[in-house]
């Protein structure tokens, strides 16, 4: 069995990660593509962090226009700081036969080096990573490079992701802007339901 992670906090889950997910999941010929809602994000600050709950309610409401998408809570019962390494870990206990893909867009790309245990990561799983607008393909490729001398192993995937992020979209959100085509329908019913992100 062929499984990608594509981790994250989710704050919300919105269209870049359901197509990064899914194009992963074709181009990969993935047999499963977990989405995996972070506890504590280690590598940034998230004082708008909606509750536990609420992101993964959202992930699981997106999660169908993944090709064999499914929705795990490991790193929520876990609680803690989501470090990938130990994640990886747990996924290799559960799923022993299995390749593991690990998904990631250009940002999270170009910092893995400086990730807890790398050499864990890349013992354990696949990188397969996507550039976001604003990263250069040669930056990309520089990066497979400098981490394949590290004993990654590398998949960069042909996609186009949109512009915005989950700031952004919490940004307008709490504005009174329209997120129109930026989240997946049931998501921005959800988060309008319950009056997420709002000032």
């Amino acid at each position: 069995m062929r499984t990608g992670i594509l981790g994250g906090t989710f704050n919300p889950v919105h269209m870049g990660h359901v197509l990064l997910a899914d194009a992963a999941a074709r181009e990969l010929r993935l047999d499963r593509t977990l989405l995996i809602p972070a506890s504590i994000p280690p590598h940034k600050q998230a004082p708008e962090l909606a509750a536990d709950r609420h992101r993964l309610a959202m992930c699981k409401l997106a999660v169908g226009q993944i090709r064999g998408g499914q929705v795990s809570d490991l790193e929520l019962r876990r609680g803690g700081k989501s470090y990938t390494c130990r994640t990886l870990e747990m996924l290799k206990e559960q799923y022993p036969a299995d390749t593991l893909y690990l998904i990631c867009g250009g940002d999270m790309f170009l910092t893995l080096q400086d990730w807890k245990r790398p050499e864990t990561i890349f013992q354990l799983a696949v990188i397969c990573a996507a550039a976001r607008q604003g990263i250069a393909h040669a930056q990309m490729q520089a990066q497979q490079t400098r981490l394949e001398a590290m004993g990654a192993r590398i998949q960069l995937l042909e996609v186009s992701l949109p512009p915005w992020s989950s700031t952004d979209i919490r940004q307008r959100i709490g504005a009174g802007q329209p997120v129109n085509g930026m989240l997946p329908e049931p998501v921005a019913e959800y988060i309008l339901t319950n009056r997420l992100y709002q000032k």
